[in-house]
């Protein structure tokens, strides 16, 4: 077997990253069941549901998860489902360090190849839809941005805020825009920083072409009648805030600034601690942006088509259907 860690491929210059070999065989079948589903669907619970049953392990593909001083205002599993089975990526990283998609990409291929050793089955939980797709697809290949154009942008969002870039993003590209998460300026920047370097909207870049994989995804998406999963999103903003959020947002006002740290449940509380708006209209905010972002994770799954829907409590379905697919040997 050749080194996992050697570049896979001719890759293209823009990528510039060392991936671990795709043409890894293994002397069975490997499966990477998929988990997903809008937040506060019972992602997590199923997970360690599954990796119970399998007696396999887990990797969260919730970006916020990564990082350690995020863990309240991101529903990390708890310490008990923690100890349940072993969890990879959760709390793997510091807000100050930069971690992007594609390293997670390189990394989470880099460890199944260490887990398949010993697993035929590992499960991927998580509502990032990008980092999702990286793991099983791989990433599509975007034109490089020149430093100027990025900060002209950059600059864009100082003066004029969250909303100019929303505006742009609209105008320019309006299926990406769509289903990014619109809050989150680090993507709004780059998604606009390439339609003006290259004339193109974003999306256009989107190829979808799947990359070979050593193992085959199995995509499992919970499916909450949306008045019922509107009332849970409002009830675990409510137990977030009773469990300590606006003190942990508070610790972490001064790095605000970061790009971990651009995300819904923080933000809006940054927005509070600043004076510039009231305590209640963050708590309504972070519902509104939460509810919202649960309707975009709807509109990727419905876009991908390969999601197989089932009600979180519909475990006989589930496992029946996972288990038409992979023969446990």
């Amino acid at each position: 077997m050749r080194n996992l860690f050697e570049l896979a491929g001719a890759k293209e210059s823009s990528r510039n990253q060392k991936f671990v070999d795709t043409a890894v065989i293994f002397p069975e079948k490997k499966y990477l069941i998929v988990v997903g589903g809008p937040t506060a669907s019972g992602k997590t619970a199923l997970a360690v549901r599954l990796a119970q049953y399998f007696h396999t392990e887990i990797l969260s593909a919730d970006s916020r998860q990564f990082y350690r001083e995020m863990t309240i205002g991101t529903a990390k599993a708890s310490t008990e489902e923690l100890s349940m089975v072993p969890h990879h990526f959760i709390n793997r990283l510091s807000v100050c360090e930069t971690y992007n998609v594609g390293d997670f990409e390189r990394d989470a291929l880099a460890l199944l190849t260490q887990l398949y050793q010993k697993h035929q089955v590992v499960i991927l939980a998580g509502g990032s839809s990008l980092y999702i797709k990286a793991l099983c697809e791989g990433l599509d290949v975007f034109p490089d941005v020149p430093t100027q154009i990025r900060e002209e942008v950059e600059v864009l969002y100082q003066n004029s805020g969250l909303a100019a870039l929303q505006t742009e993003l609209a105008e320019v590209d309006p299926d990406y825009f769509a289903e990014v998460d619109q809050s989150n300026p680090h993507r709004l920047i780059r998604a606009i920083s390439v339609f003006r370097a290259s004339g193109l909207p974003f999306s256009s870049f989107r190829t979808h072409q799947a990359e070979t994989r050593f193992f085959t995804p199995i995509y499992l998406w919970l499916e909450v009648p949306r008045e019922i999963l509107y009332k849970r999103i409002n009830q675990r903003v409510d137990q977030m805030l009773e469990h300590g959020l606006e003190a942990e947002a508070r610790g972490l006002f001064e790095q605000r600034h970061l790009n971990a740290l651009q995300t819904v449940g923080y933000q809006e509380l940054f927005d509070y601690f600043a004076g510039s708006i009231s305590r209640d209209e963050a708590i309504e905010l972070i519902k509104r942006n939460s509810r919202r972002y649960a309707k975009r994770q709807g509109t990727w799954m419905r876009r991908d088509g390969f999601w197989q829907l089932f009600a979180p409590e519909q475990w006989e379905g589930i496992l029946k259907f996972v288990e038409s697919i992979v023969s446990l040997k």
